[in-house]
């Protein structure tokens, strides 16, 4: 059984910071790109950053460009999204997600293509 289970979601005061982390079981993630969804409440899901299957190439949404920064760890088959400078419109649910296609050398913003989600981990940035 496939899956994706994100942690370190929290309640952090305005230009704080957090790490979330998604560990992925059932099947080796290292030949997928991965990404990070947040969805606030009443809202469609965004994306908010994805990763290649290399970890050399990585993509943001502009409003968290210089802030927040992915990675990933395939030994552990971990990503994480670090995410400094918090503001209170990054309230949201985070998601990470699993691309469906091997070696994608660009991470794609769209949640289409990837067929593993996890949970969610609640994220709240008060002012």
């Amino acid at each position: 059984q496939v899956q994706l289970v994100e942690s370190g979601g929290g309640l952090v005061q305005a230009g704080g910071s957090l790490r979330l982390s998604c560990a992925a079981s059932g099947r080796t993630f290292s030949p997928y790109a991965l990404g990070w969804f947040r969805q606030a409440p009443g809202k469609e899901r965004k994306f908010v950053a994805g990763i290649s299957w290399t970890g050399a190439n990585t993509a943001y949404t502009d409003s968290v460009k210089g802030r927040f920064t992915i990675s990933r760890d395939n030994a552990k088959n971990t990503v994480y999204l670090q995410m400094n400078s918090l503001k209170p419109e990054d309230t949201a649910v985070y998601y990470c997600a699993s691309d469906s296609m091997p070696a994608r050398m660009v991470p794609t913003s769209s949640p289409n293509p990837y067929d593993y989600w996890g949970q969610g981990t609640q994220v709240t940035v008060s002012s």
